[in-house]
């Protein structure tokens, strides 16, 4: 199969999983370029119409079921007698495995998986689907962590005209309810119990009832009472152990009546481990009336049965797959003296069980003709509808079924649709008929269940943490976005919308959007050159650019540059560049002191080296008293004495032969 192509688009890469009637792929579709899982039937079953129909069936049961804890079925087809199904790629393992490797897990933990497992329940059994194989097999776990139910394989489609009795047991017999392995009524409650028998494996690191065979674990469901968990595993809360207890009980009337209802104890322990659970209805040996199975002849035969419990199950059909091929005379050469006189004790019970059941049909059809026996005495008893109580209080509903002959059952409250503190459920549903005096369970909606907004800002959650977190607290991943933040590190998880702790109604789907810190926004470098320090400084604070300016002075007494004093000529980070927030930029500018100049120097000196030399030299303005003077005349006197260069000076000059007076 490796290699094959199947729908023209999944390519199947490796084998990663067998089951009892298909083997599961891990395959590449090429037109989505993502993985995926491919389930394909066995060759042995190809030509059985039953089990393909029984195939589609998984597909059809949940391709429309839209949840987090569900696996998603992509596609199904059937190519060259292939029949296959589509499923999303959990990398993962599954629940077994996990407690295989582990062993028990923290109450705290087990309670986090079975609420995620009862969510997906709740989503099929609200689609009138009933899984009927739950087990820790068919719970993946991801890397992430995030939980999902796979393999309806034999699961149910069911509303409320078409629940039915059935003749086949059907599911894996450590998770068996009593009645799948009795073959009987069959509805939602039946996962509930099977999640119950899971949730008691992962805190005490085994299941309730083990044993020889399928068949001797199968009449532990029905005759055993289970060992409370908490004696195997003290550490659990007692409100755990009474919710386990109640999950597994043997009567499908006394356990939780909705996966909603079993989701809401869960939930109340994981806020308080001391929470109160609402025991189930006391066993039937107290006063109240109960509804009895009726008494058919199925039920004797039973009955019968139990009285010879004690012959070893292995020696009597187990319902194996191979039964119809099994030899009873190449068995026979094969045992040993002892086992072929326990062979000889077991037919001579099975022949007195035989002869008892004569009896008992003798009896029966006697009892029958002559009306001293009923055996099924409800057909005969009177019965009265159940009424429509659902939208009252408590009060007004009790009344109701009390004046109809009824019993009314405090069956606890439950978040639902209809609003909070009037009935949301009744037990058996409105309009069935039941026996006078039957108990009617009345459930009291809690309003609409809620969930709280987790904190994904002050917990410092990066993007993967963050769509953890929202996916454990019941949400949806809405929008990933990315902004600059001065106070949140790269990376982390800056804002959030919703708000943090905000409450939502669990069944709006709401999404929570969350931005990414990119840390503090860069800063581009800009032109300082020409700027004062002020003016620079002024310009970065009115640009809400963070850098530290560092001003360095170069003094100057060059007249050339006297307009340029107090201004920036040179800065250390070139334009443009991209930096850091509150990076350093060092910036030079010039301070100009001019220079101060002795006129008196020139006293002695011709007008020409005045004009000539000493005026350019020192940039220094001159007037001559006597402009007439020849170039070779003799500075006499100057005034001022002292100037700076570019101010004035007033020279007197003498003749150069005339001697000074």
């Amino acid at each position: 199969m490796v290699g094959k192509v199947l729908g023209e688009r999944y390519e199947i890469l490796e084998k990663i999983g067998e089951g009892g009637m298909s083997y599961v792929y891990k395959a590449k579709c090429h037109k989505l370029k993502r993985y995926v899982a491919v389930k394909i039937l066995k060759d042995s079953f190809t030509n059985n119409e039953e089990i393909i129909e029984k195939f589609k069936r998984e597909a059809t049961a949940i391709a429309n079921l839209t949840n987090p804890n569900i696996v998603n079925i992509l596609d199904v087809g059937t190519q060259d007698n292939i029949h296959y199904i589509v499923m999303e790629y959990v990398k993962g393992k599954n629940l077994k495995e996990i407690i295989n490797e582990h062993g028990k897990f923290s109450y705290e933990s087990a309670i986090s998986i079975a609420s995620k497992v009862a969510n997906a329940l709740d989503c099929a059994h609200r689609n009138n689907i009933i899984h009927r194989d739950i087990k820790p097999q068919n719970i993946l776990v991801t890397e992430e962590g995030i939980v999902k139910v796979t393999d309806f394989g034999i699961a149910k489609s069911t509303d409320s005209s078409t629940i039915t009795y059935t003749n086949s047991v059907m599911g894996s017999a450590h998770y068996f309810s009593p009645e799948q392995a009795k073959g009987s009524y069959i509805d939602c409650r039946t996962d509930l119990y099977s999640l119950g028998v899971v949730l008691y494996e992962m805190v005490t690191g085994r299941v309730p009832f083990d044993g020889e065979s399928p068949v001797a674990v199968a009449l532990k469901h029905i005759q055993e009472e289970v060992v409370p968990p908490k004696n195997i595993n003290s550490k659990i809360p007692d409100s755990l152990n009474t919710l386990i207890l109640k999950a597994t009980e043997k009567e499908p009337i006394k356990r939780y009546q909705s996966a909603k209802e079993m989701i809401g104890d869960l939930e109340k322990i994981k806020e308080n481990p001391n929470a109160q659970i609402i025991i189930p209805v006391e066993s039937l040996d107290d006063d109240h009336t109960r509804i009895m199975e009726p008494i058919t002849v199925e039920a004797i035969k039973q009955a019968a049965a139990r009285k010879v419990s004690n012959v070893k199950s292995k020696d009597i059909d187990e319902e194996d797959e191979d039964d119809e091929y099994y030899d009873d005379e190449d068995e026979e050469e094969k045992l040993t003296p002892k086992q072929k006189k326990q062979r000889t004790k077991n037919r001579i019970l099975l022949g007195l069980l035989f002869l008892l059941l004569l009896v008992i049909g003798a009896v029966s059809a006697y009892a029958i003709t002559n009306n001293k026996v009923r055996l099924n005495p409800t057909t005969t008893s009177e019965q009265v509808e159940v009424p429509n109580v659902v939208g009252m209080t408590r009060d007004q509903a009790k009344s109701t079924i009390e004046s109809n002959g009824l019993v009314f059952v405090d069956g606890g409250q439950e978040n639902s649709d209809k609003p909070k503190d009037t009935v949301s459920q009744v037990v058996p549903g409105v309009g069935e008929k039941v026996d006078k005096k039957s108990e009617i369970k009345v459930i009291i909606s809690a309003g609409v269940a809620t969930i709280k907004v987790p904190d994904l800002v002050s917990q410092g959650l990066d993007a993967d943490g963050a769509k953890k977190a929202i996916a454990s607290a019941g949400f949806s991943v809405g929008k990933q976005t990315e902004d600059f933040s001065d106070t949140v590190a790269k990376g982390k998880v800056m804002s959030q919308n919703p708000a943090a702790n905000d409450v939502r109604n669990k069944d709006d789907n709401t999404s929570i959007d969350f931005v990414i810190s990119k840390g503090p926004q860069p800063v581009i470098v800009p032109n300082l050159i020409g700027m004062t320090v002020d003016g620079a400084q002024k310009y970065l604070s009115d640009n809400k650019l963070s850098l530290n300016l560092k001003p360095t002075v170069v003094d100057t007494d060059k007249i050339d540059l006297k307009d340029q004093d107090g201004k920036i000529f040179n800065q250390t980070l070139p334009t443009g560049k991209e930096v850091d927030k509150n990076s350093d930029i060092t910036v030079q500018y010039y301070r100009y002191t001019p220079r101060k100049i002795d006129v008196t120097e020139i006293i002695g000196k011709t007008r020409d080296f005045v004009e000539n030399q000493w005026s350019n030299r020192n940039n220094v303005a001159y007037k001559f008293d006597d402009p007439s003077q020849p170039k070779d005349a003799i500075v006499d006197s100057v005034s001022p004495t002292q100037v700076n260069q570019g101010d004035a000076v007033t020279i007197k000059l003498k003749p150069a032969n005339k001697p000074a007076q």
